[in-house]
């Protein structure tokens, strides 16, 4: 697993656009409004490589924090000019609310890619403190083709590392059910996508074990019941795009 994305970590974004035909950021936005953070969400982001998810949480929280700002500065109409401007300094330079995301994956390279975009959109100087970047090969939350004991031992450790009242979201590519679309869906994977790997990043073997490991991945109401059995409670998922990827929450009560 560690080869296959230190392989096409620089191609990794581009691949993602070019395999999905952009709609994985449509996927990656319902999730974000799917968790619905507020100023002070603590995020981790496991196996988050190249920070798409935690880039997302950044810009969410501060939506909202300026949301509540304006609405605090609309009720407060007595003060000055002098006293608003102020205040809206001082808060708008806290515009994360004490958030914090932190993005854990066990390739170096691809969290590497991800500081480079974090650079370029201005967000490493600007939130130095709000945002990490953990090079984490313990982590059991490891990319596609995982058996079911450690895929157990990955969700018993989310939640042991859950504050109760916390949330487990969980977005990954899982099983089309209607059997017309499953075909078409496996006609694309096996013959376009490792060829799009050769085109685009040079490897068409690593994007050829990417779609062979999807399909080990387990179906939803299997995942569901896995992560209800480590404690989890009011789990459920959504399929998007007919159940070519799902996501499924659980809180930590």
């Amino acid at each position: 697993v560690y080869q296959v994305f230190e392989s096409v970590a620089k191609k990794y974004d581009v691949m993602n656009d070019s395999m999905t035909l952009g709609i994985h950021r449509v996927w990656k936005d319902i999730l974000m409004h799917k968790m619905n953070p507020s100023p002070g969400t603590l995020l981790l982001d496991v196996a988050g490589g190249t920070g798409d998810i935690a880039f997302r949480f950044i810009n969410y929280v501060r939506s909202v924090r300026e949301r509540q700002l304006q609405r605090k500065l609309k009720h407060r109409q007595n003060l000055s000019w002098q006293e608003i401007f102020e205040s809206y300094q001082k808060d708008k330079f806290n515009s994360l609310g004490d958030s914090q995301v932190v993005v854990c994956d066990i390739n170096r390279e691809m969290l590497k890619v991800g500081k480079q975009k974090a650079q370029h959109l201005g967000y490493s100087e600007e939130l130095h403190d709000n945002i990490t970047w953990h090079d984490n090969r313990q982590v059991l939350f490891y990319r596609n083709k995982l058996i079911s004991s450690a895929l157990s031992q990955a969700l018993q450790e989310a939640y042991r590392v859950l504050k109760p009242g916390g949330r487990f979201l969980c977005l990954e590519f899982s099983h089309v059910s209607n059997p017309l679309l499953s075909r078409l869906y496996d006609l694309y994977s096996f013959q376009v996508i490792p060829v799009l790997g050769e085109v685009i990043a040079g490897d068409w073997k690593s994007y050829q074990y990417l779609v062979e490991s999807i399909r080990q991945f387990p179906p939803q109401e299997e995942l569901k019941a896995m992560i209800e059995d480590v404690g989890f409670f009011k789990v459920d998922y959504e399929n998007l795009n007919f159940g070519i990827v799902a996501i499924h929450s659980g809180f930590k009560l």
